[in-house]
């Protein structure tokens, strides 16, 4: 592995660089974190399956916890990164690994109790075992359960882990140790299932009015990433052109008629979700027919292009803000 290029570049978790999924940012700890962890993890039902965290759990383990993420990542032996919802900032887990004598890494995490049954915990997962395979060059990811605890063995099958023995393992909280089953990925099989994933197109907008704001749409509670603000927009049909789907979808997103418009991409955005690859061309549209209203349970809001970065939105349409502004 090359010190200075490549896998050990500035856009890694060595330089503290955070990592995106489409609801979480995964960002190194800092000693702000501390109150919040010790909420979080003073908890039993979060220690008694976990092979470091103590129960009672207090600040002062919080901030021990801390400095010790911030000394491993600085020896490039480790890195435990916050989970921080996207939609409001707020810390609700955990995800890190470690690296054995044999360079390969040992995979961690935790989600606390609000975000049970939500998904989290295997969304972050997958994109840090990316990043170990597709940008530290690690070869092998390793992780244990406890034995009575089925929801992370699910987050492990869910990210394509594959039983592989037992080992016994400590647990802080209880004083003792387990026989754990243990979970492992290579970097092959990784990459198997990853070029096997499905490429989605979707198309979308940046509808501009008479002031230069530009619309913005959150998406509705019960789809995925609820809450995020975006270019309103959707999925191709079968046999559609991107323009053709930009139409009808402003017209049953929006209730505006847009088929008599210019419509020429200003940007597209290509971004890998883990479970498929996005690719979205932007159209910048100033004229249309209707009065736009949320018609799919959404919320608009027009956003001068200065605020726009100010807004919560998913991994993919946060570079085509910069994109938009410079040419607005």
């Amino acid at each position: 592995m090359n010190d200075e290029t490549g896998c050990w570049s500035a856009g890694t978790v060595w330089a503290g660089m955070p990592l995106l999924t489409a609801r979480l940012r995964l960002r190194p700890f800092t000693p702000r974190d501390a109150p919040r962890l010790a909420q979080v993890l003073d908890d039993w039902d979060m220690a008694k399956f976990t092979a470091n965290i103590p129960h009672p759990y207090h600040e002062v383990d919080a901030h021990a916890f801390i400095l010790l993420q911030t000394q491993r990542c600085a020896l490039r032996q480790g890195a435990g990164l916050a989970l921080e919802r996207t939609t409001d900032g707020r810390l609700i887990g955990a995800v890190g690994f470690t690296l054995d004598e044999n360079g390969e890494a040992e995979l961690g995490y935790w989600i606390a109790r609000e975000a049970w049954g939500q998904g989290l915990a295997t969304e972050a997962a997958r994109r840090l075992v990316r990043h170990l395979f597709a940008d530290l060059g690690i070869g092998r990811v390793w992780a244990t359960v406890h034995p009575d605890n089925p929801a992370s063995r699910a987050v492990l099958t869910k990210a394509g882990f594959l039983p592989d023995g037992h080992l016994q393992c400590p647990v802080a909280s209880r004083g003792s140790s387990v026989l754990s089953p243990r979970f492992a990925l290579t970097a092959a099989q990784w990459r198997t299932a990853h070029d096997a994933r499905p490429m989605l197109l979707v198309t979308a907008a940046a509808l501009i009015d008479i002031d230069g704001r530009v619309l913005m749409a959150s998406r509705p509670p019960g789809k995925t990433m609820a809450g995020l603000w975006e270019f309103p927009g959707g999925k191709l049909h079968p046999g559609e052109t991107p323009e053709t789907a930009l139409i009808r979808e402003l017209h049953e997103e929006l209730g505006v008629d847009v088929s008599q418009s210019c419509l020429a991409p200003l940007a597209f955005a290509s971004h890998d979700y883990d479970t498929f690859h996005l690719l979205m061309p932007l159209y910048a549209v100033r004229t249309w027919k209707g009065t736009p209203t949320p018609r799919e349970g959404q919320s608009l809001q027009w956003v001068r292009p200065s605020r726009m970065g100010e807004m919560p939105m998913p991994p993919a349409d946060i570079p085509l803000v910069a994109i938009l502004r410079d040419w607005l």
